[in-house]
């Protein structure tokens, strides 16, 4: 009794230790989250190359986990807001729970419909791996996941236009 005590205990206690992944919380880009005040991990996004100063942008952030990678419903946090460029290029600051690998998309939906035009629309991924017509522009996990230390990590973008 006491041996199936203490398994619960210590199963507690590691639960606690390891906080939950939340999905789907859309947040506003609060750049000062990744300021020289900020707490906890975060990730700097400097998404670079909008083709035109219309429409509207999403940065996603997802586990590195090939079940998770750009599945519907399993993003972590979204940002979503218009298209502001400033000499082609935005800043975004998304928190991730913790110290891990992640994986970070962008759409920008040109004109703004809420809908993906493979033929007008941009997208890019952390590690800027490259994409074609024939994944749909959709690289696996391994090739853009990246580690986030337990202070803010910074990465760029490139977005690409098909």
């Amino acid at each position: 009794m006491l041996k199936v005590a203490l398994g619960l205990m210590s199963g507690v206690a590691l639960g606690a230790a390891v906080p939950a992944l939340a999905h789907g919380q859309e947040i506003t880009n609060d750049l000062a989250r990744c300021g020289a005040d900020a707490k906890g991990a975060a990730v700097l996004v400097d998404v670079r190359g909008f083709a035109a100063a219309t429409g509207k942008v999403r940065v996603q952030s997802y586990p590195a986990t090939k079940a998770a990678w750009l599945t519907k419903g399993e993003w972590l946090h979204r940002i979503d807001i218009a298209v502001k460029p400033e000499h082609g290029s935005m800043r975004f600051c998304v928190p991730v729970p913790h110290p891990g690998k992640y994986g970070i998309a962008v759409r920008h939906d040109r004109d703004g419909n809420g809908k993906t035009d493979i033929s007008r629309d941009g997208g890019g991924f952390s590690n800027n791996p490259s994409i074609s017509i024939f994944n749909l522009g959709k690289p696996g996990v391994e090739k853009a996941s990246f580690y986030a230390g337990p202070g803010v990590t910074k990465i760029t973008i490139d977005l690409k236009y098909m």
